[in-house]
């Protein structure tokens, strides 16, 4: 098949392949849906391969790569593998507020180690009463013998029983929104520490996401996260990277689909004709294509424009909010263009669009980053 767009190239390109070649990443995404656990091993030898925390610094043990050149190797481990190891591979992003803002023995025991695989760290921030809104953070952080006792409840996280630590985010008593809360670094073993793994999700389902309860749990000074108060602030920064990161594992996932169904569309034949000689078929594809493209451009250029340690991006805003509406029309074309094979398990089409479904909603739901993006528009807006 002759491609319209070139995939994105990088020369660690290969070294991707041959990762998710040797790994069967492709049928594990499959085997995680229907038998979904943390996936240890992958974990562990996506770490060894030097394919987690992409954009880390050498020196937390990183490969140090700019967004821009990790999002091609995130695009590829996505359309290789789906969003599962992509995912996995952002995972020292996704708590980078530890590796930034940690101790030097935070790091070496926690962070270090995240980076190489051996153990997963967790990042809480959702509560019951406080999703996109985070600044309402209600978990209590309140100081106590030297440190500090949490109490309260997060809810729909990631890897809920699986984590052996996670960066929760809580609040000083009495302080006002944003402005008291703090990141803490709390190993899930300790005393107080209630795990429940919540119902079956959508997709994405090895992540079995659940709630933690935190009942009066100590934790030493030492494990607060920089500032004291400056929690939300840190959380900004990194989510400003992540967004357009995510944007990237989105497109990839959605690519795969895509070439899948221009192949099958050229093959099969109805009413005496190939569907891909009916415009019905043809232009819709041809049309998520230039979105697809389009989408991908948006964020690269977002990527190469984000400033180390930006405290918000209405560019890589909205590059999530492009990547997903593009990736989930696509994937429902190919849906829909495979028939009952697309909606049944029998091609990964469907699977697929149940993992990228969540991209309009973590990370920060379309409704707000559209709002991030409007703040630029409008300068003198409210700032949440």
């Amino acid at each position: 098949m002759t491609e319209l767009w070139e995939k994105p190239h990088d020369p660690l390109v290969p070294e991707v392949e041959r990762v998710a070649a040797r790994l069967r990443l492709a049928a594990r995404s499959v085997e995680l849906d229907r038998a979904p656990a943390f996936p240890a091993h992958e974990f562990r030898e996506l770490g060894a391969a030097g394919l987690l925390g992409l954009t880390v610094p050498p020196a937390r043990g990183g490969r140090g790569l700019p967004p821009a050149r990790a999002a091609v190797l995130l695009f590829h481990l996505a359309y290789l593998g789906g969003t599962a190891f992509a995912k996995l591979a952002l995972q020292p992003e996704f708590s980078s507020v530890l590796g930034e803002q940690g101790g030097p023995e935070l790091i070496d025991r926690w962070y270090r180690p995240l980076v190489r695989g051996e153990l997963l760290v967790g990042n809480q921030i959702t509560e019951p009463a406080a999703g996109s809104d985070a600044s309402a953070i209600a978990l209590e952080a309140k100081p106590a013998g030297g440190g500090y006792e949490l109490s309260g409840t997060k809810s729909e996280a990631a890897f809920a029983v699986d984590a052996e630590a996670a960066v929760v985010y809580g609040r000083r008593p009495g302080a006002a929104r944003a402005e008291g809360v703090s990141a803490f670094l709390v190993p899930q073993d300790l005393p107080g520490v209630r795990r429940t793994q919540g119902p079956a999700d959508l997709g994405e389902r090895w992540q079995r996401r659940g709630s933690i309860v935190y009942d009066r749990v100590q934790i030493p000074a030492s494990f607060r996260l920089g500032e004291e108060g400056r929690g939300f602030d840190y959380l900004r920064g990194e989510l400003a990277r992540e967004r357009g990161l995510l944007a990237a594992i989105y497109l990839g996932v959605a690519r795969a689909s895509w070439e899948e169904t221009v192949r099958h569309v050229g093959e099969r034949t109805a009413f005496g004709r190939r569907l891909a000689d009916q415009q019905a078929v043809a232009f819709p594809l041809v049309g998520a294509g230039a979105d697809l493209e389009a989408a991908w451009l948006f964020t690269a250029r977002a990527l190469d424009r984000l400033e180390p340690g930006a405290a918000g991006s209405a560019d890589t805003a909205l590059a999530k909010v492009l990547a997903t509406r593009a990736a989930l029309s696509a994937l429902d074309l190919a849906i829909q263009f495979h028939g009952g094979s697309g909606y049944s398990g029998s091609a990964p089409h469907e699977r697929r669009w149940r993992d990228v479904r969540s991209g309009p909603i973590a990370h920060g739901p379309t409704e707000v980053l559209l709002g991030v993006a409007a703040r630029r528009l409008w300068p003198a807006s409210r700032e949440r």
